[in-house]
């Protein structure tokens, strides 16, 4: 019906009305109610068509239900899709100007590739967990995301190969990391053009394990597999780094830290704020093996750890601990120096913890690279012991305490240091995904974007 059909009766038409009126009075005065009422009816109707046709077509497409160039992929992860929604209400992160609208355009992958894995709560939550936090930070990043995929500068491909646990031991298996990818690039090559146009080198993968891209726990087997061909074109966000050439980080890389809960160290530092009593002087709590050579015929830590145990562990100034403690941060909080040892790869969790926790790190690792230098300046905040001298560690320690160590723990509790390192869901100005943010930035030459012609 068009809008002339919602007219006035014309006075030709009321003419009639009114003979038909005078005939036929009893009968025509309850058409005449009913007609007013029909015409009320459609009235309303078309009204409330109109507006909600309006509502609808301007309102924004929800996340789970973007689909760009024929994607067959599944729908939005449902947990994610539901942090993405918790605050949608809340003000928006705004893209700073030193970014010059920097845009991300992020995958749907079926659930095989991502979701499945959250069903296990140890998946967003273990050291690896980086995976999913910023997956989950970039999906909340409104002003960074794009739907539109040919305005995008870079891919980010959310693959979680890190959620798989042995059941013999409980740790990851990662074994099936490079399959697992592969399938994944094998779906958005098939179904999109992004990846063909730059052979993969504006994709984004997270790869937060011992040996990065490599895929394997053990160095000597990490580097005999290499990083798959697949992947060697692409921008890796690796925990693992070294300043000195290796196979596992020859590949365009971002360094990137551990993940730890930002919760969990909220709730530990309610109870024990940074300025708060630091009753014990070094601590460590973890694996240190008595005999160094374990069943892998490794030396785990390099000895190093083992070494730690043997020289300190009647030593009061040192509180060492082989058992596992759920409750460790407390632990952390009240130390005013922690031990942050390698193990089978140079970084630990225990750099991020102790940052977090106001606690001194002593790294122990020798030619480690660590994570976001122009926002941490590591060497303000830590202290970096060679492997060899773990016998000095006490003389050390004691000489640092006596002269720098006020100062050192003046930088370190800056607030904005602990931000720089904790990944959120939604992400905050500063924090680790922001540092992410800042050094995808800084590799965008103008050669990703802007040489690229997308055909339809």
């Amino acid at each position: 019906m068009t809008a002339s059909e919602l007219q006035k009766p014309t006075k030709k038409s009321r003419g009639l009305y009114v003979k038909m009126k005078i005939l036929h009075k009893g009968r025509q005065l309850e058409k005449s109610l009913f007609s007013k009422y029909y015409q009320w009816i459609l009235w309303f109707s078309f009204t409330l068509y109109f507006l909600t046709s309006f509502v609808i077509t301007n309102k924004p497409i929800p996340l789970s239900k973007t689909h760009v160039f024929g994607s067959r992929f599944s729908l939005a992860s449902r947990v994610l899709f539901d942090s993405v929604n918790k605050t949608s209400q809340q003000s928006k992160l705004k893209n700073p100007a030193k970014f010059k609208d920097l845009k991300i355009y992020i995958y749907e992958l079926s659930s095989e590739y991502n979701e499945k894995w959250l069903s296990n709560k140890r998946c967003s939550n273990h050291l690896f967990a980086s995976e999913v936090a910023i997956h989950r930070a970039l999906l909340n990043a409104y002003d960074f995301r794009t739907l539109d995929p040919t305005e995008a500068d870079f891919f980010f491909v959310p693959v979680y190969v890190s959620c798989n646990f042995s059941t013999a031991n409980g740790f990851p298996d990662i074994g099936h990391a490079p399959s697992l990818l592969f399938s994944a690039i094998q779906s958005i090559s098939t179904n999109f053009p992004f990846w063909n146009h730059s052979r993969g080198s504006d994709h984004i993968f997270v790869a937060s394990h011992d040996y990065g891209a490599c895929f394997h726990a053990m160095e000597d087997r990490a580097i005999d597999g290499g990083i798959p061909e697949f992947l060697k074109n692409s921008i890796i966000l690796q925990t693992f780094g070294v300043n000195y050439r290796h196979p596992c980080q020859d590949v365009e890389n971002i360094l990137i830290p551990p993940y730890i809960s930002p919760e969990i160290i909220g709730k530990t530092l309610e109870k024990a704020p940074l300025t708060g009593n630091r009753d014990i002087m070094v601590f460590f709590r973890g694996k240190m093996e008595v005999h160094p050579k374990n069943v892998s015929g490794k030396f785990y830590s390099k000895r190093v750890r083992t070494q730690i145990w043997r020289r300190y562990k009647g030593d009061k100034r040192f509180y060492l601990h082989r058992n596992r403690f759920t409750g460790y941060h407390s632990e952390i909080a009240r130390s005013v120096f922690c031990l942050c040892p390698l193990g089978w790869a140079p970084w630990s969790p225990r750099l991020v913890e102790s940052v977090a926790l106001g606690c001194v790190p002593v790294i122990l690792a020798d030619g480690i690279r660590l994570p976001f230098p122009s926002a941490v300046k590591w060497a303000e905040i830590s202290l970096t012991v060679a492997e060899r001298d773990v016998g000095k560690l006490g003389q050390i320690l004691e000489h640092v305490a006596a002269t720098n160590l006020s100062t050192i723990q003046r930088n370190l509790w800056d607030p904005a240091i602990k931000h720089a390192l904790l990944f959120n869901d939604h992400m905050q100005e500063g924090d680790a995904t922001w540092q992410v943010l800042i050094s995808l930035y800084n590799k965008l030459d103008g050669s990703y974007k802007k040489s690229r012609v997308w055909s339809q």
